[in-house]
């Protein structure tokens, strides 16, 4: 499918984007999330200026963001040791 032309709002700014239809809905999620978090830390934290709060914003996601591929390759390597234990296994049993 084709671009379009949408208008996302982050921190009171508006950004004019050209994003796939299929992007559309996540993009504007994700500025939802963003929005939620920057007043989520507005109101716990004596912070006022934008860019601090988007700072604070985008270090949490990141954070976040690091996490999960962390527990993914974790997840990974786990997978593919049970599946060499199980090569293993299956090798010796049909050497027999």
């Amino acid at each position: 499918m084709g671009d379009i032309s949408i208008k996302i709002n982050i921190a009171d700014r508006v950004y004019p984007l050209r994003v796939s239809v299929e992007e559309e809905e996540v993009i504007r999620h994700a500025a939802k999330l963003i929005n939620e978090k920057i007043k989520e830390l507005q109101e716990n934290y004596a912070v006022r200026d934008k860019q601090d709060l988007l700072s604070m914003c985008v270090l949490q996601y990141a954070t976040g963001m690091i996490k999960a591929e962390r527990n993914n390759q974790m997840q990974d390597k786990g997978v593919e040791d049970a599946l060499s234990e199980l090569d293993h296994v299956l090798t010796e049993f049909f050497k027999k």
